[in-house]
């Protein structure tokens, strides 16, 4: 029996001893992959920093000594970094370098490396689709496909998916806009056809003679493209058969501006040459006929500060010049001889500056006191416009007889002017300083206009009166002092303000400092007359209460031209039944945004903004301001 158990006690001692070493066995493993694995990482970490390594090498030869087997070299080397492990942290930046290698290598060595920069970003996509760099890299796949690759309609595809994807981006007011420059191109062709019909016409009747006929078959032909360079400005001269209309944009990540130039076809001559600009300015142009009746050149740019375009009728020809300094693009935008050897066009031309197919207005004239301010004498445009909802959150503003909130009101107001001005000047961009029902400090409101340097600001409110009578519109700029209604209304609306006296002296230089008060008055005068106009013809009873001065606090340190207007009186009853109504605050929206067209008017900006006001735009969604 005892040898029986000491046998037992063998066999069991053996199984536990296997059972050990088994489980030893499974639990070294592990330790060996994870051990395997941080080899992997640490191996594509190194091949990496080789890659960042052969890339700064590449960037540090001059352009034209760059071959493609540099970059060739370079490519594989960020392409191994996946293929050692797809894990790394660094795959993420690696496989961006691929696509912004192809993309170079695109612009110098044939189309075929742009598709492949889009299949990488597109790679990158598919496989890590919570990816950081997701949102840059869709961006630049739809910039490839709208402009070296010429497909408009892929590009649309992806700046909708973008919009889809990702709904809190910062880019979205970005991307809104090139679908709606997108929009306009598409409306361009028949437009421009008729315009250059229209032109071609108009020569006829003064007598142009047949020089101008085209001899291939009635649509202009592009007969050559020259160029002339000095340090500050490249201007190229692109030589036409005939008179045509043009649409023209620039887009950013790579820089470039291109032309689509209508009705117009290729000659042989310019499509079977390379073209070729000397200096810094211009590093590439491509010539393609992007479509039936429409010529498309593209110019890949750096260091160009601005651009004009100038197309002249006798000789028929477009001039392109692009400006790389301040002081020469300022001098050339004021008409004046730039200190450099390039002639400016002796002919009555149109100029636009950076904008598509736009006539150059005259010289702005002086405001209605007289005044040639410091915007108007150096010509400056509006781009940016910040829109302003009054109250918000706990701050309600003013309640009407029957319970309408004032923050409510100017809100879908707000909304509203911006959505129209989105629609009817693409080239603006809205900025909200509340897009929902939020508390802003006044303070905040002008900051964040000077935060996203705003070129004007408007805030909406409704007026209150304890006389319950009263109605009407008025609008404010600001000034130190007003009369003792308008300071009634002013110490109202800035009743939330957190300002101390303390504070006074500051704001007092705040207000002696600022340069947009002459600006501001104009605009203020201008959206008070339109508005005015607007809400009469729904109701006559509407007074024109007039352009008032107080000391606003959302109004105090804005760097540019801003006003306040008080759109109705909400304490009236019967402007509060028509305040509740949809049409009505749509009427009040087009009529401050008829003010603000009045005033780019004025500073001949209209056509800065105005990329084809005549097409009939997509709605386009509210932007939100990313705070």
């Amino acid at each position: 029996m005892s040898g029986v158990l000491g046998g037992n006690r063998l066999v069991r001692l053996a199984t536990t001893a296997l059972a050990v070493a088994a489980l030893s066995s499974l639990l070294i493993l592990p330790a060996s992959e994870a051990q395997s694995r941080n080899e992997r990482k640490q191996a594509a970490q190194a091949q990496y920093e080789r890659a960042q390594k052969q890339r700064e090498e590449l960037a540090a030869k001059a352009p034209g000594e760059r071959t493609l087997a540099d970059y060739k070299r370079a490519v594989t080397a960020y392409r191994r970094v996946y293929l050692i492990t797809p894990h790394a942290a660094e795959v993420h930046e690696a496989l961006m370098a691929v696509a912004e290698l192809n993309a170079e290598m695109g612009g110098r060595f044939g189309q075929r490396y742009y598709q492949a920069a889009v299949d990488a970003y597109q790679f990158l996509l598919h496989e890590y689709p919570t990816s950081r760099y997701g949102q840059e890299a869709m961006l630049k796949t739809a910039r490839l496909q709208r402009g070296p690759m010429d497909d408009a309609a892929l590009a649309k595809k992806t700046y909708e998916e973008f919009l889809k994807r990702y709904r809190r981006s910062e880019q979205r007011e970005e991307v809104k806009k090139e679908l709606a420059e997108m929009a306009l191109v598409e409306k361009a062709p028949g437009r421009a056809t008729a315009e250059a019909k229209n032109a071609k016409d108009t020569n006829a009747a003064a007598g142009g003679g047949d020089e101008s006929v085209p001899s291939s078959g009635g649509v202009p032909r592009l007969k050559k493209i020259s160029s002339k360079t000095t340090n500050t400005a490249t201007r190229v001269v692109i030589d036409l058969e005939d008179k045509v209309a043009y649409t023209s944009a620039r887009i950013k990540n790579p820089d470039r501006v291109y032309f689509d130039l209508q009705p117009a076809r290729l000659s042989t001559e310019v499509a079977n040459r390379d073209i070729h600009v000397a200096g810094e300015f211009v590093k590439a142009v491509r010539v393609a006929q992007n479509q039936a009746g429409v010529v498309r050149i593209v110019f890949d740019v750096a260091g160009v500060l601005d651009y004009a375009a100038t197309l002249e009728s006798n000789p028929a020809r477009l001039i392109v010049e692009f400006y790389g300094s301040q002081s020469d693009a300022t001098l050339r935008a004021a008409g004046r001889a730039a200190p450099d050897n390039v002639p400016l066009p002796v002919n009555n031309t149109s100029l636009i500056h950076s904008r598509p197919g736009e006539i150059s207005p005259e010289a702005a004239p002086p405001t209605r006191g007289g005044q040639a301010t410091l915007t108007r004498a150096l010509g400056l445009k509006i781009s940016r416009i910040v829109i302003d909802a009054g109250h918000g959150g706990h701050d309600t503003g003013t309640i009407g007889p029957t319970g309408l909130l004032e923050k409510d009101l100017c809100l879908d107001v707000a909304l509203r002017l911006g959505n129209i001005i989105e629609q009817r000047l693409p080239g603006a961009n809205v900025v909200y300083t509340r897009s929902d029902d939020v508390f802003i400090p006044l303070e905040r409101r002008t900051e964040i206009a000077n935060e996203a340097k705003a070129d004007l600001f408007i805030s909406i409110h409704a007026n209150s009166s304890r006389n319950h009578s009263a109605r009407g519109v008025e609008t404010y700029y600001l000034n130190l002092k007003g009369s003792p209604e308008a300071m009634d209304v002013a110490a109202r609306e800035n009743a939330t303000a957190s300002g101390g006296i303390h504070e006074l002296e500051d704001m007092v230089k705040k207000i002696a400092r600022t340069e947009k008060i002459d600006e501001s008055r104009e605009f203020a005068a201008d959206v008070q007359d339109r508005l005015t106009q607007r809400v009469q013809k729904s109701s006559n009873k509407e007074k024109d209460r007039g352009v008032r001065k107080a000391p606003f606090v959302v109004l105090i340190g804005a760097d540019m031209p801003s006003i306040l207007t008080e759109i109705s009186f909400l304490s009236n009853p019967a402007d509060e039944k028509l305040l509740k109504k949809p049409d009505y605050r749509q009427r009040i929206a087009d009529g401050l945004y008829q003010g603000v067209s009045s005033y780019l008017q004025s500073l001949n900006s209209i056509t800065h903004n105005l990329a084809g006001r005549e097409a009939s735009l997509p709605s386009v969604e509210e932007t939100r301001n990313q705070r």
